[in-house]
């Protein structure tokens, strides 16, 4: 081991405590360093957390003006879209009340002279049938004076077979009584007694019917001689026989000729009728000699008696009605047909009616839609959920700070 001199130890000292004081002065300057480092560090900390609290300060008082100022603005549009909301619907209304008051006119104009003329033609066909009534019931009072007459007649003992025994007086009664029937049951114009045919002859009634019917004449003429002689009590059976069958060929001749006289292609019609003013003649034939009808048939003559003339003649006064009700017809028809087209411009204006409130109903709805929308967007910006606000293409964009 090297021995040191005393001058070396004293500088190896000096050395160790020079070494030891910068290590001292190291740790004391590195501990100072640190604390002023911490300290500065809280003051920079304190510092920036002023500024911090400013700045958030500014930036919460910026967000709700501007809150503030959106909030204004929202609320403006809102009222803008309630005045121009308000303001379309009574325009809306005001022209539906309108179009209805006009609609409602035109219909009432066009009933009021639908019901005139209804009226009108009403008022025609009751009074024609008033004075058809009342010429029925002159008639009938005509009729009530020939029956007290003939009453008077029959109390004079003036029988039946006497009044009809002489064959002038047999076709004057037959006359009367198809005079009477036919005045009772048709009009004036439907017929015509002791008309003369093209051909000369004349027939007791003429009826005139509508085509394809037709003249229709009818006689009033009928044999009844043999038919006395069938049921004369004095008489015999072979003679009785023997009138029953000159009955049958009297009617027959009968038959004939009223084909012949009163049956003319393209005047007459293709028929014509022979009235029985008896029910019983008219019985018998029926009951007794089918092969006397069914000849008559083929000549188309056919053979009535006063019930079964009635129900002819009614008929015939139905099918006149008929005619007459249809020549009546275009009128109503016209009549129908201007309605018709009134109620086709009804539907044709109901429907765009129908259009515009369809329309209006769905503006309505958008209207309701964005309103319940800004009010959601209010109640989130009354809780302060800003970020739940959904964006929104017509919404007005919030300010920059």
């Amino acid at each position: 081991m090297l021995s040191m001199t005393p001058s070396e130890l004293l500088l190896a000292g000096l050395l160790a405590a020079v070494l030891v004081l910068l290590a001292w002065l190291l740790v004391r300057s590195y501990t100072r360093e640190r604390a002023v480092r911490d300290q500065l560090v809280d003051a920079l900390a304190d510092q920036m957390e002023q500024q911090l609290g400013a700045q958030h300060r500014e930036i919460l008082r910026d967000l709700h003006e501007g809150l503030a100022r959106q909030t204004d603005r929202i609320g403006e549009h809102a009222r803008a879209d309630r005045d121009l909301l308000q303001r379309g619907l009574t325009a809306a209304s005001m022209q539906l009340s309108r179009g209805m008051q006009a609609l409602t006119q035109s219909v009432d104009g066009r009933l009021d002279t639908l019901s005139g003329q209804v009226n009108q033609r009403l008022d025609e066909g009751f009074r024609k049938t008033n004075e058809t009534f009342a010429s029925v019931m002159a008639r009938l009072a005509t009729i009530d004076e020939a029956q007290k007459k003939i009453d008077g007649l029959t109390t004079n003992v003036v029988s039946l077979q006497e009044l009809l025994g002489d064959k002038r007086a047999r076709g004057a009664f037959g006359e009367v009584q198809l005079e009477a029937l036919v005045q009772n049951m048709l009009p004036p114009d439907a017929f015509a007694f002791q008309h003369v045919l093209p051909n000369g002859m004349r027939v007791d009634c003429l009826l005139t019917l509508p085509a394809p019917t037709g003249l229709v004449a009818v006689d009033a003429k009928f044999p009844l001689e043999n038919y006395h002689r069938m049921f004369d009590a004095a008489a015999g059976e072979l003679e009785r026989r023997a009138a029953q069958q000159a009955f049958r060929a009297d009617v027959k001749r009968h038959v004939d000729a009223i084909a012949g006289k009163y049956i003319l292609p393209g005047t007459t019609s293709d028929g014509a009728v022979m009235f029985l003013p008896a029910e019983a003649v008219f019985a018998e034939v029926h009951a007794y000699h089918p092969e006397i009808v069914a000849y008559a048939q083929q000549k188309r003559v056919w053979i009535v008696s006063p019930t079964t003339l009635m129900a002819v003649l009614n008929t015939a006064r139905a099918v006149l009605k008929d005619v007459e009700t249809r020549k009546q017809v275009h009128v109503i028809q016209d009549a129908l047909g201007k309605l018709a087209k009134d109620f086709q411009r009804f539907d044709e204006r109901m429907a765009a009616l129908a259009r515009h409130i369809e329309q209006a109903s769905r503006d309505v709805q958008e209207v309701q839609t964005s309103s319940r929308k800004i009010s959601a967007h209010f109640h989130k910006i009354e809780a302060a959920r800003f970020d739940e606000l959904e964006p929104d293409a017509d919404a007005v964009p919030l300010p920059r700070t």
